[in-house]
């Protein structure tokens, strides 16, 4: 009797050269490892030097671009003409979902079309798309220069937000009052961003978002995200509380709003994270990405739901095996608090330790050392520290890991010069 080959994942994009990027790739690889796939990374050449422990985790991995259109479907193509075989294809990285939807079509396998997976990460494209089926999107406008974006000023109701049409992670994203703001938006924007860049009306309201799966191609909303920021006019996240502490009423409307964005988008496969509001007209959305949510929420929804493998759900889906939909609601809450220092130079920092040792805390990370220079807390490039808790509720999360927060005290000193 022939032993029946192992079914192979091909993990397009591998993992970021950072903490917390390398931690969601592991856990995913190891969930992987766990339903018997054998496991082939691809990432770009220096990265993928760059993230040895990855590199470790997986039985094969190989230097490929993600960001070359074309180049991640052509090699894969030519590793299945050389007698090779992927059964599950996957990433995580936003900036590999492209390579990820070219993969899936070009080999046959289950995946988003190239097409919708482009028109999500082109955020015009698709408040386009939401517009034309319906959704409450607010007013914008594509700019090419200086010019465009003070005649959409002129046109439209502010505040106003500008940002690039491409990016993550609040990068390059700023509120601006008017139009004596801009010239400081453009600055913020990222390089490459400044030829083409989204305007936009500022949307009032509480800032939430949903996190979830696509099983049997249809979105199954795992639980959703409350949102605290600091004030604009950048979009620094400083909380993130799950299970969002909303009325039953509003949580429903907000998941069927977000199935009905999916479903009319046509996406069906991997994961996703839909940004949100709740306004005086209900939810208003805002990006939508095919991949898991960042900011440790992968480390948050497995406490909030015991037992769950948000990226073994993907391929379990993939691999055809059954899902137990009923396992896969909140039973307790998290909360995490991106701690937020004064600018200038760490002297020190005290009652760290005490937080490590909080039987509560699931993860906390101190990035910076004393001598380090704490700059404005303007992006996640920003992120100097968190601290991440799980309890029986939400609620109780939230006030502990707040007051975690107030309990550490960064002793800094102004930087000369």
């Amino acid at each position: 009797m022939t032993d029946q080959p192992r079914p192979r994942l091909l993990f397009v994009g591998g993992a970021g050269n950072a903490t917390l990027a390398v931690d969601v790739v592991g856990t995913a690889i190891r969930e992987a490892r766990e339903r018997g796939l054998e496991v082939h990374v691809t990432n770009q050449e220096a990265t993928l030097a760059a993230t040895p422990s990855i590199t470790a985790l997986a039985d094969e991995a190989s230097a490929v671009d993600f960001e070359v259109r074309g180049a991640s479907a052509a090699w894969a193509r030519e590793q299945v003409a050389a007698g090779n075989r992927f059964d599950v294809v996957f990433g995580v990285r936003e900036m590999a979902q492209e390579a990820v939807a070219e993969v899936a079509a070009a080999l046959g396998r289950p995946g988003n079309s190239p097409k919708a997976v482009h028109r999500v990460r082109t955020k015009d494209e698709a408040r386009a798309e939401l517009a034309a089926a319906g959704f409450p999107q607010p007013r914008f406008l594509v700019c090419s220069d200086v010019a465009e974006a003070y005649d959409f000023l002129e046109a439209s109701t502010g505040p106003w937000v500008v940002k690039p049409r491409d990016a993550m992670g609040s990068e390059g994203v700023t509120r601006i009052a008017g139009p004596d703001d801009l010239a400081g938006a453009l600055e913020f924007l990222p390089e490459g961003s400044r030829g083409a860049f989204i305007v936009e009306e500022f949307v009032e309201g509480p800032e939430y978002s949903a996190e979830g799966v696509f099983l049997g191609g249809a979105p199954h909303v795992l639980a959703l995200t409350s949102k605290e920021l600091l004030p604009p006019p950048n979009f620094f996240e400083t909380e993130y509380v799950i299970p969002a502490i909303l009325p039953d009423e509003t949580a429903r409307e907000i998941e069927a709003q977000v199935v009905a964005a999916l479903t009319a988008l046509e996406l069906g496969y991997g994961q996703f994270h839909v940004e949100l509001w709740w306004t005086e007209r209900g939810v208003v959305l805002g990006e939508i990405h095919v991949r898991n949510a960042g900011g440790w929420i992968h480390r948050m929804l497995p406490h909030v739901i015991p037992g769950l493998e948000w990226f073994g759900l993907v391929y379990d889906d993939a691999l055809g095996t059954p899902v137990d939909l009923e396992a896969l609601r909140p039973r307790r809450g998290a909360a995490i608090r991106f701690l937020t220092p004064p600018s200038g130079r760490l002297v020190a920092v005290e009652g760290w330790d005490e937080v490590l040792a909080h039987p509560n805390v699931i993860h906390a990370e101190l990035a910076i050392a004393p001598g380090a220079v704490i700059e404005p807390h303007r992006s996640v490039g920003n992120r100097v520290a968190h601290i991440l808790v799980g309890a029986d509720t939400p609620e109780e999360a939230r006030d502990l890991v707040r007051a975690l927060e107030e309990s550490v005290r960064f002793v800094t000193e102004p930087v000369e010069g």
